[in-house]
């Protein structure tokens, strides 16, 4: 890979990971908000929890995906950044442009989706 198209990645990732922190921060305001909102009835206690949930649920996925552009940025400075984990073959540009913290190529990303629905 060029060290142009790593300082587009490593650009990217950054981008996305200051996004992920902030909407990580955003919704843990939130539902500091929810836990401090008065619920009047069993409908607004409903209506609470569900939120609390959608945002934890919401918040986990973030901090998964935010750990995986770590790995990637350690990938970068390492230079393994864009070989397939599984493979050990480059990444396509393409599908890094895509998922720019992808671990797997296309043919080893479905390998690994129709082994884990298997399980």
């Amino acid at each position: 890979m060029h060290e142009s198209d790593l300082k587009y990645f490593k650009n990217l990732l950054q981008e996305r990971k200051h996004q992920i922190r902030k909407n990580i921060e955003d919704a843990y305001i939130e539902m500091e908000g929810l836990k401090e909102s008065e619920a009047n009835d069993e409908l607004d206690h409903a209506s609470i929890s569900t939120d609390r949930m959608i945002e934890q649920a919401i918040t986990g996925q973030q901090s998964k995906e935010l750990a995986e552009i770590e790995v990637a940025m350690s990938k970068i400075a390492n230079g393994t950044y864009g070989i397939c984990e599984m493979c050990e073959e480059e990444i396509g540009i393409q599908r890094l442009k895509v998922k720019p913290h992808a671990k797997y190529c296309i043919v080893c990303r479905e390998i690994v989706e129709k082994t884990n629905k298997l399980k």
